[in-house]
């Protein structure tokens, strides 16, 4: 005999007044998560409401059926839909449709309709996002119509865009989303497979990992050759630039590299020929030169273009509202965004005003010559105005001797002083009876031997005399390069550089000398002879301010394989003790090229150790060399970390102390963040299972 089957009976659906029904208190939802109602509500007045509510009749004591209803599952839609009435965008009378419920338990049936729903997978999200967009909606439009930020739909259309390979592999679990947001930063598909081969059989498939794999080799958007020529030309040019919607990427990388190369050669190129059409000499081109790559030049001193009288009249004016401005808010905490605008653009019109052009005598610039390269800001850099010592002018001798053939006495030098002329001669001391004739040599030697040591004794008593003089030939030997206007025998060796650390031209420190010795080399007289005097007039402090910047043009820490010099390192820890240096607030950072890359794993461990604690460097261990040095370059940044060398006595010992208890915590935060659950990342739906996309 067959068995009988049963047939299920599905519970009647129908329409229902808004105003019949009212919330349950048997909805076990009582966390609230997702969209929001005021979202829910604007996507129900756009699309209509995509899923009844579970409804159940309210009967009175008696058991009689009162016309009401209550809601024991879509207790938010009912709120989005109250909202929308009292907003008076929806009747109250409105039909609502409902799936009427009279047997079971209502706690069950809320239960049910949110444990029993699958959330949508995040790839079906994505390809849905791209769905929407091949059929012409904008991305603004999407954003609009799912309540996300537009940058949240450009993420979920560069996912989509992956490659379908991967995309499957993906949807297998066979990667995380943080992964395949690594593998975004690059839109070449075969680019991508490559590396996703490489990566099976690398033990390491961290995201950065894969980021650096598909962006090795590229320039990076900050680097000062991108800036050179700007990403827009770069692109009008068929260059790529691989971006990263997931995380800061400083714009992006310059995938193309001998087309940033040559764009940087050209562009180079007719800079120079415009700077050469002012008539130099000679001209040097080239990306970047080497630190102290014009020692031994001569600087050509130029006079700045004067000011015509409108350009004095507006200097006034905007010197006079920066006063002002900055007179009115000395006293407030924070300046209004507008006031702190205008004070910005202030202070560019003054420094234009004080970084006037120069120009140079057109018999000089014949014969010296310009160096044009790219600045660290990406900006073009002209040094102008050097001279070569080939190129320097002979000197020619204040006037010529009065030679007589008959007379072996020749004219040797003149003194000129307070309207008396003292000739000087090599015969031997004339008889008294010729009447006035030359000193000889030997007597004039004598006697300015005995005037030497009389001005070696006074100036011994004169500290401020001493302290003027010494400025004063140091100065002739670093601006003027004409020592020999002093009788001073004092000489300053300024270090030319024989190997060069990567970026040394470019760094904080090197910039800083080059605007200060810019800066005094402008306010120095032109002529060498008017040097004395404009250094008599000066003030104390200008004066000891000259003087530091000289001397520390002369300072030679560098260490030599073949010079060792154990006293003057020594002396070198002393003086930075003295000036109280800290070489990473001067702008000195550990990263692969400066140092992680060029020593041992132990030595990458070690630093990381003292800086970030030990769990932190347990945790880079097993990388190999090139990962572990780029790893500790994110770990190690903005920590104030030096190796040993760089370090001041007395600072690094504070560093190393450091207990391991009060770094752990930093090192626990610097760490890989792990990726998080893919749906809860991605997709939230409401409790009536309608998907949604969550704002990030």
């Amino acid at each position: 005999m067959a068995t009988t089957v049963q047939k299920i009976t599905l519970s009647p659906s129908r329409d229902i007044p808004f105003n019949k029904l009212l919330l349950s208190q048997s909805n076990v939802r009582r966390v609230k998560a997702g969209v929001s109602v005021e979202e829910l509500a604007d996507d129900i007045a756009r699309r209509g409401l995509l899923q009844g509510l579970s409804v159940r009749p309210v009967t009175d004591q008696a058991g009689v059926e009162t016309g009401m209803f209550e809601i024991p599952a879509g207790g938010r839609r009912y709120r989005a839909l109250e909202l929308l009435v009292k907003q008076k965008r929806l009747a109250k009378t409105a039909p609502v449709p409902c799936i009427v419920r009279d047997s079971g338990i209502a706690e069950e049936d809320s239960l049910a309709e949110n444990v029993q729903r699958a959330p949508l997978h995040p790839l079906d999200q994505f390809r849905a996002f791209l769905a929407l967009r091949e059929k012409g909606q904008s991305e603004e439009e999407i954003a609009a119509a799912f309540f996300v930020s537009v940058n949240v739909v450009k993420q979920r259309l560069k996912l989509a865009s992956v490659s379908p390979a991967l995309l499957d592999v993906y949807a297998g679990d066979g990667m995380t989303l943080d992964q395949l947001m690594a593998f975004t930063v690059s839109g070449d598909h075969e680019r991508q497979e490559q590396v996703f081969e490489r990566l099976k059989a690398s033990y390491d498939k961290q995201p950065y990992v894969i980021r650096r794999m598909l962006t090795e080799g590229a320039v990076r958007a900050s680097d000062k050759r991108a800036q050179f020529i700007g990403l827009d030309a770069y692109e009008a040019a068929g260059g790529t630039v691989l971006r990263d919607l997931f995380q800061g990427d400083d714009g992006g990388w310059l995938q193309d590299v001998p087309l940033v190369d040559q764009m940087v050669t050209d562009k180079l190129k007719a800079d120079a020929e415009a700077i050469a059409a002012e008539g130099w000499k000679w001209i040097e081109v080239a990306p970047d030169f080497a630190y102290g790559h014009a020692f031994g030049l001569r600087q050509l001193r130029g006079e700045a273009v004067p000011l015509t009288p409108e350009e004095e009249a507006g200097r006034d004016a905007i010197h006079a509202e920066f006063d002002r401005l900055s007179e009115e808010y000395q006293d407030a905490d924070e300046l209004p965004d507008e006031v702190d605008e205008r004070l910005s653009e202030l202070e560019t019109l003054i420094e234009g005003f004080d970084n006037r052009p120069v120009v140079f005598d057109v018999a000089e610039i014949a014969r010296a010559g310009a160096f044009v390269s790219i600045g660290a800001d990406g900006r073009l850099r002209v040094e102008r105005g050097y001279v070569r010592p080939e190129d320097e002018l002979s000197v020619e001798p204040a006037s010529e001797p009065d030679v007589d053939g008959d007379d072996e006495r020749a004219f040797a030098a003149s003194y000129e002083g307070d309207g008396a002329v003292v000739t000087v001669g090599p015969n031997a001391e004339p008889e008294e009876d010729e009447g006035l004739s030359p000193i000889s040599d030997r007597l004039m030697t004598e006697l300015t031997s005995h005037r030497t040591l009389g001005l070696r004794n006074a100036l011994g008593e004169r500290p401020d005399i001493a302290f003027v003089a010494a400025l004063h030939v140091l100065t002739l030997k670093t601006f003027y390069h004409y020592g020999s206007d002093s009788c001073l025998e004092l000489d300053l060796k300024s270090v030319s550089f024989g190997t060069q650390a990567p970026g040394l031209n470019d760094s904080a420190s090197a910039e800083a000398i080059r605007v200060r010795h810019e800066s005094w080399s402008k306010a120095l007289p032109k002529e060498s002879a008017d040097l004395w005097d404009a250094l008599q007039e000066w003030d104390g402090d200008s004066r000891a301010a000259l003087f530091a910047h000289i001397v520390s043009l002369s300072v030679n820490a560098v260490y030599e394989p073949w010079n060792r010099r154990p006293r003057a390192a020594v002396h070198a820890d002393r003086l930075a003790q003295a000036v109280d240096l800290d070489m990473a607030a001067a702008g000195w950072k550990p990263t692969v090229d400066n140092f992680l890359g060029r020593v041992t794993k132990a030595r990458i461990l070690q630093a990381v150790s003292q800086a970030k604690g030990q769990r932190a460097a347990d945790r880079i261990e097993h990388l190999k060399k090139g990962d572990m040095a780029a790893e500790a370059e994110t770990l190690l940044a903005d920590t104030g970390w030096l190796p040993e060398p760089l370090r001041t006595p007395g600072r690094a010992v504070e560093a190393e102390a450091a207990p391991e208890s009060a770094t752990e915590e930093t090192a626990e935060q610097s760490s890989e963040k792990l990726p998080e659950d893919d749906d809860e990342r991605l997709a939230q739906n409401d409790d009536a299972g309608e998907p949604m996309i969550a704002a990030e």
